[in-house]
């Protein structure tokens, strides 16, 4: 892939409950943070083609859940980002590829109708706008992602390897100014103007290092685990 100056990239499925106020495998995550690098292959832009990534094409979800014992004067919640930045370099040798992902805080939606209808039937229930905008506030709040000084979540490669043909990637997603790293499971259409990578995951926002949100002295909570899904639309430049 390019050098990092060569792309900014806001993966999909980030992080909503990220958010808790964006399955199928689970990540497997490392036991501690570590801070974002770019592979020293990247420096050299002729080991790869770099694709854009089109924000308004490509999308991040988070489906998050209710829980507590007083669950059921809750709802379930789908936050998402239509807003993902950035570049992913492709090499002739997959393996030493790579990507950096950005995504604003800010733009962070909660409940849109359309995307609540299309996840079934555990989205099925009317939210009301009270309880959406209270949820997106908690989720902004210094309590769960603290947009004011946190304003950007960004994702990193770190390797890609293939295991019985399918691509997993090593993948350090920064967030509240931490960096933690999971494996992700990825499905990719490569052509050679356009590259689609799409995924489905489970992730746990203490593996993050956020509090799920709870209320009345945990009656009213937010499950730890999320599910996250991504679709990733990138054009060559």
């Amino acid at each position: 892939m390019p050098t990092r100056a060569a792309y900014t990239i806001r993966a999909t499925w980030i992080l909503a409950a990220t958010v808790s106020a964006l399955g199928c495998a689970t990540l497997t995550p490392k036991s501690a943070p570590i801070a974002p690098s770019v592979p020293a292959h990247a420096e050299s832009p002729a080991l790869g083609h770099a694709y854009q990534v089109l924000g308004s094409e490509s999308l991040l979800i988070v489906r998050v859940y209710r829980g507590g014992t007083l669950a059921r004067a809750g709802h379930n919640h789908i936050v998402a980002s239509h807003d993902l930045a950035g570049t992913i370099n492709v090499a002739p040798d997959l393996a030493r590829s790579s990507f950096e992902l950005e995504l604003p805080v800010a733009s962070l939606t909660v409940d849109e109708a359309e995307l609540r209808a299309a996840q079934g039937a555990d989205f099925a229930a009317e939210v009301p706008d009270s309880a959406r905008e209270g949820t997106r506030k908690n989720m902004l709040g210094p309590a769960v992602l603290d947009a004011e000084h946190y304003p950007q979540i960004s994702l990193f490669s770190d390797a890609l390897d293939m295991d019985a043909g399918r691509l997993m990637a090593r993948v350090q997603i920064r967030i509240r100014g931490e960096a933690h790293a999971f494996t992700v499971p990825v499905s990719y259409t490569l052509g050679a103007n356009e590259l689609l990578a799409q995924g489905e995951f489970a992730l746990k926002q203490t593996e993050l290092g956020l509090a799920p949100f709870t209320a009345l002295l945990g009656a009213l909570a937010v499950q730890d685990e999320m599910q996250l899904q991504f679709r990733i639309v990138a054009r060559a430049r």
